[in-house]
């Protein structure tokens, strides 16, 4: 890819992306940041350097000691990067820090609960002023104000699940498993493993507040345990991987109601495989060109591929599993070029090359060493 070709993708990404809103001095390199689980070898947040010429990752960093900050969000502005950490009987907590652009290192800024017990989700809202997350354990969700110098307010919104499902070794309460923004950042959605639901909020970012959409909730099939939730590019389209019955459910989405219709159910997992003992999936992506979708899947060690056709329907197109070992979240850099896999048991990030005309995915390289990683998020130095 050319310098000037690749500028213009990313003039297309500083539309689509918060984290790309001021134009970086050099677009072929970007900041890798990656979340963890601390233990004897992870300390916190790390951060690595993504050649764009190459596909090469380099450079691992420890930018910050932190308790468990598992997943990330980056600020709209580029300057903030808040963390959840899952800690604590009754609360977890969100931190927030500092990022300078130029060393990608982390300053602590200061550190509020989560409102509920295992926060394990967290994104930024699209005007920045403010931290949405989701605790699993708790089975909540809850809204943190972002001042101007980018430290966090406590909780001004808190929204409390209620009920069950039908595995009562799973879903013998609500866990709330992530939470995310349409593209107009009017609603605000929550995949709920222990529900079955993605359930639907009003989002009022001046107000720092949700409030249950009507209807509430979109359903999946019993069992399923809905974990994460992405959007298609053309936001009339939204996907949700689902943990426990190794599957991805389609909707089609009405921007102006809020409301999510079914549409869709496929498996993440090849044609054949009957025994799923031991396996879940995690995370789900839609390329930013809205051609294809990719799930991981955990205990089988691969991500599926699916194309996604002009109705939003998905079809099978393969599986990549080259030295993926757990794989968590993972996450495609803006330009749509690279794929990063987070092996949380594997201590490593695989680099994959996507065909752009298939979807399908090359590995680049061998896996790079990273303790215990859970989430990767970008951001253009």
């Amino acid at each position: 890819m050319t310098r000037s070709l690749l500028l213009g993708v990313l003039a297309v990404a500083l539309s689509a992306d918060a984290c790309w809103a001021d134009e970086p001095a050099n677009p072929e390199k970007l900041w890798v940041f990656v979340g963890t689980y601390t233990n004897a070898k992870s300390k916190g947040i790390y951060r690595l350097e993504l050649d764009l010429a190459t596909g090469k990752l380099t450079d691992l960093q420890l930018a910050a000691e932190s308790p468990s900050p598992s997943f990330l969000a980056i600020h709209p502005t580029g300057k903030y990067l808040y963390a959840v950490g899952e800690g604590g009987a009754k609360s977890g907590s969100v931190s927030a820090f500092a990022l300078d652009r130029k060393t990608g290192q982390l300053k602590f800024l200061n550190r509020q609960s989560s409102v509920g017990a295992g926060p394990c989700h967290i994104v930024v809202d699209k005007v920045g002023k403010n931290a949405l997350v989701a605790n699993y354990s708790g089975g909540s969700a809850a809204v943190l104000p972002i001042q101007a110098d980018g430290n966090l307010a406590e909780s001004a919104s808190f929204q409390q699940h209620k009920g069950s499902s039908v595995n009562k070794g799973r879903q013998e309460a609500p866990h709330a498993h992530s939470i995310n923004l349409d593209k107009d950042n009017r609603f605000a959605f929550v995949a709920d493993l222990g529900l079955d639901k993605v359930l639907v909020y009003r989002f009022d970012a001046d107000g720092h507040k949700i409030t249950p959409n009507e209807p509430t909730a979109a359903t999946v099939a019993p069992g399923a345990g809905p974990r994460h939730f992405a959007f298609h590019p053309n936001g009339k389209y939204a996907y949700v991987i689902n943990e426990m019955d190794m599957t991805v459910t389609a909707f089609d989405y009405d921007a102006t109601s809020g409301v999510l219709k079914n549409r869709q159910t496929i498996t993440t997992l090849p044609v054949g495989v009957k025994d799923t003992k031991g396996m879940s999936t995690a995370e789900v992506v839609v390329h930013p060109s809205g051609k294809f979708l990719y799930g991981s899947n955990r205990g089988h060690n691969t991500i599926a591929v699916f194309s996604i056709d002009p109705s939003g329907d998905l079809k099978a197109v393969g599986h990549q599993g080259y030295k993926i070992k757990t794989p968590r979240n993972f996450a495609i850099e803006p330009t749509g070029r690279y794929l990063l896999v987070a092996n949380q048991d594997g201590n490593s990030i695989c680099v994959f090359a996507i065909n752009q005309a298939s979807g399908e995915l090359t590995p680049v390289g061998e896996p790079v060493e990273a303790p215990m990683p859970v989430c990767i998020r970008f951001l253009a130095k």
